[in-house]
């Protein structure tokens, strides 16, 4: 066995990260995975940093949401380098990757602070607000949401609608918006959900995890290599 193997090996054991082995040995990550992945305690140790990784994120981000003024152009340079790492981490939740995946597809990508939704069908909704809450660690009384109507729709009865499948409250919701389209019914029965907060830090965060996560996707697996 290769001598920086061995010592890559001994750092893994106490628990070191692979950013903490690859700045000590200077063996890239790549590397590093090719070596340690398939160990089972080094996976056991994997699963133990995503949690704690989840965790501080978790905690940072509602303190930082509080902040105002100008620190915060510093602490969006910190966010965009700390998410590639803390990617590597949360990739391992099927809630974390669905919920970049819901914004890849459905998510508002002009705006600078919002992050937001919108769809019909319920369970995406409900995904996507577990996925702000449980895993960005945001506050569900932030979280805005409004229906977009046609005008055969009655408010009332899609306001329940979508209070009962979103996982929010009826505080959580705006007024209804109702718009005019070329016809007159449409065959939408609940109207159409829109979910979302605003944090531009967050939105940092996000624009990196939209550029990994295809990256991740469109790797070839590892059992596939010769």
């Amino acid at each position: 066995m290769r001598k920086d193997k061995k010592e890559a090996l001994q750092l893994r054991s106490p628990g070191k990260s692979y950013n903490e082995i690859r700045d000590f040995l200077g063996v890239p990550k790549s590397t590093l995975s090719d070596w340690l992945r398939k160990t089972r305690w080094s996976s056991k140790i994997k699963h133990t940093l995503a949690e704690k990784a989840l965790e501080k994120n978790t905690i940072r981000l509602r303190e930082l949401n509080k902040i105002r003024g100008e620190h915060l152009a510093r602490l969006y340079r910190e966010a965009r380098n700390e998410a590639e790492e803390e990617f590597e981490y949360f990739k391992l939740y099927p809630a974390f990757i669905s919920g970049i995946a819901i914004y890849w597809g459905e998510g508002d990508k002009l705006s600078r602070h919002l992050i937001r939704i919108g769809n019909t069908d319920p369970l995406m909704i409900r995904a996507f607000v577990k996925f702000l809450c449980e895993v960005c660690g945001m506050p569900k009384k932030a979280v805005r949401a409004y229906i977009l109507l046609y005008p055969d729709l009655d408010p009332d009865k899609c306001k329940d609608f979508w209070i009962k499948k979103s996982g929010l409250s009826a505080k959580n919701f705006n007024k209804c918006v109702v718009i005019q389209g070329r016809h007159k019914t449409k065959r939408i029965p609940y109207g159409v959900c829109y979910v979302g907060i605003s944090s531009t830090y967050l939105k940092e965060k996000m624009r990196i995890w939209l550029t990994l996560l295809p990256k991740e996707l469109t790797k070839k697996s590892y059992y596939l290599r010769v």
